[in-house]
């Protein structure tokens, strides 16, 4: 049976300073699963998840959610429709503890935040371990996992993650991955841009490679793996 989708980008056109970022990009996300965007930097894949949360103006296309029209949204009314980015480079708030940034999360709600504190919790046991650190003395890891659980106090339907894996060691990006697939399992739809395509495609439903501002293929996860200029390009024989 096919899926609603959730998110639909058509012909999206975005630009930086003249320079032409985005051009003329159509994808779609299926509610309820994994979507990848993988390429190398400067290919316009943070761009992308920028201009749908509304952080950066396209000049041109058409962003829809969930059968509704939201280009040129603003960021707050983006969020409140169920939309939340995870930025690069994790950007929690050192100063605060660690219950302080997930309570920010959820501060557009207006019930009560305990029960999701709870389940962030739960996924991340060690957040609760640490929920009177600083955030800004936990490790790589543990501020990953704390800007994943801040996205999610807003109770999001689509999770926008960009780069999670990136400068974590290896054993930690597969403990971020798998606590993707719980989170998915749990009802989330996500739009992952992520470097480690290889990770990547084995976590997705479907793939998406983006280079220079344009969609040069998609199709499957499994399919993505498989094609030899996906291999060539971005898998690497050294890379397991």
């Amino acid at each position: 049976m096919e899926k609603n989708n959730i998110l639909t980008i058509e012909d999206l056109y975005v630009s930086y300073g003249g320079i032409q970022a985005v051009k003329g990009i159509n994808l779609t996300v299926p509610e309820g699963e994994i979507v990848t965007l993988i390429g190398a930097n400067g290919a316009g894949k943070s761009t992308i998840l920028r201009t749908i949360a509304g952080l950066v103006k396209s000049e041109k296309g058409k962003i829809t959610y969930r059968n509704e029209e939201i280009t040129g949204k603003a960021t707050n009314e983006i969020v409140d429709l169920g939309i939340t980015l995870v930025p690069e480079g994790r950007r929690v708030f050192p100063d605060l503890t660690v219950l302080e940034n997930l309570k920010i999360g959820g501060y557009r709600r207006k019930d009560d935040l305990s029960k999701d504190i709870e389940w962030i919790y739960e996924l991340f046991p060690i957040l609760k371990e640490r929920s009177w650190q600083l955030a800004g003395t936990l490790s790589g890891g543990e501020q990953q996992m704390l800007a994943v659980g801040r996205a999610l106090m807003s109770r999001p339907k689509l999770i926008m993650m960009d780069e999670p894996s990136l400068g974590l060691a290896p054993l930690i990006v597969h403990g971020i991955m798998d606590i993707i697939k719980t989170i998915n399992k749990q009802g989330v739809t996500i739009l992952l841009v992520e470097q480690n395509a290889n990770l990547a495609l084995k976590i997705a439903h479907t793939g998406y490679v983006c280079e220079t501002g344009t969609i040069t293929l998609h199709g499957s996860g499994k399919e993505l793996l498989e094609n030899e200029s996906v291999k060539a390009a971005y898998l690497g024989k050294a890379r397991k």
